[in-house]
């Protein structure tokens, strides 16, 4: 499996929906976390986007200096962005990173957001640009001269001139639950992406999904986005699943929810009938905890435990198909250490992008008694 995690441009901390220990998530902080997770030998990072986070191909593009192995996961904003400025920005990053590129394609599923960026199309109308989107990007990007004609995007003679260092482009990634954006995910996406559902649910999409694929003659990958709360024991795990939510009162849950009722998006949907609105009753599956869509637009489920429980609950899922798992955990540097340290030993992590297991972690005990060290 590739493990992923994440870059927190919308800010980080100890504690969801409250300043209490808040961090300043400014270049330093995210370089640190960049190269700490590139050291740590996770395949890629995922960097967020939207009006509520910095620019994503920018942090990206300031990032992959600092770092060696690390790939980055870079939105894509069909409707927002031109298919032709998108696919070369697409080759420029992933030739001057080495082939370190991997495409996130955002539809959105906020039309209040989308209209503040000047897009008022209807659910399906932004899917519908999506898929006009895809088909001229990836056109060009394997080298065509290409011209189209559709319902919302007109190119002509578009091709791009400096080629892309993965062939025919880079792995494309979505995420969508609507039957919309299941249909161009099975046209064009070479990596599906659910929220961390409970297993049940998400073997019925990726069932699901690999028909629609079949259907068109393709095949396709999986992915789940989660946080992880791992600790050595189940108790330490749960205790700061609780800490993580200590200052969220009922008020914020109110003002959050009301927000993301706004939003048309399936997926959004899903995640919020996942919260029973009470912070007593929010594990809804063994070891699956939806404390963090308390607040949290997207990805609001985590998996809580001790290692080989986490490591357990993770192979499930590998079970069913995932093979790409993008995770977090608050704050963001720390755990990324906590992840490697406790769960990549349990688990057939890839690193075939060139990073290393942890072994330097085992390996640099401190001396005991100044005569030996505990592990050779």
């Amino acid at each position: 499996m590739q493990i992923n995690w994440f870059i927190p441009t919308t800010g980080d901390g100890r504690y969801l929906g409250s300043s209490h220990q808040s961090r300043l998530t400014d270049y330093a902080y995210l370089r640190q976390i960049a190269q700490a997770v590139d050291e740590l030998g996770f395949h890629a990072v995922l960097l967020p986007t939207g009006n509520s986070c910095e620019d994503s191909w920018v942090v990206a593009s300031t990032l992959m200096p600092s770092t060696r192995r690390l790939k980055f996961l870079i939105a894509v904003r069909p409707g927002i962005m031109s298919p032709t400025v998108a696919a070369r920005m697409t080759a420029t990053f992933d030739r001057l990173s080495g082939g370190r590129l991997l495409i996130n394609v955002v539809t959105g599923g906020d039309p209040h957001e989308a209209a503040a960026d000047g897009v008022f199309l209807s659910h399906d109308e932004r899917y519908e640009v999506t898929g006009e989107f895809l088909t001229i990007w990836r056109k060009i990007l394997a080298g065509e001269s290409y011209s189209f004609h559709g319902k919302h995007l007109n190119v002509e003679n578009s091709r791009v001139y400096y080629p892309a260092t993965q062939q025919p482009h880079p792995p494309l990634y979505l995420g969508g639950s609507s039957d919309a954006a299941m249909q161009i995910a099975a046209a064009h996406i070479d990596v599906y992406l659910t929220w961390g559902e409970p297993p049940t649910l998400v073997a019925e999409k990726i069932e699901r999904m690999r028909r629609l694929a079949a259907s068109k003659g393709r095949t396709i990958r999986f992915g789940i986005r989660l946080h992880v709360i791992v600790r050595e024991t189940n108790e330490e795990a749960w205790r700061d699943a609780r800490e993580l939510i200590r200052y969220i009162d009922k008020e914020t849950i109110e003002r959050a929810h009301k927000g993301l009722a706004k939003f048309d998006s399936e997926g959004q949907r899903r995640m919020a009938s996942l919260v029973q609105g009470s912070p007593d009753s929010l594990e809804i599956s063994p070891n699956l905890w939806a404390g963090i869509g308390l607040v949290r637009s997207g990805a609001g489920t985590a998996l809580v435990g001790d290692a080989s429980t986490v490591a357990a609950r993770m192979l499930e899922y590998a079970d069913l198909g995932i093979e790409s798992f993008i995770l977090s955990g608050y704050p963001h540097l720390e755990e990324a250490y906590r992840v490697a340290e406790l769960l990549f030993p349990l688990l057939p992590v890839d690193h075939s992008n060139g990073g290393t297991e942890r072994k330097s972690v085992r390996a640099a005990a401190n001396f005991v008694g100044n005569e030996f060290r505990p592990v050779k």
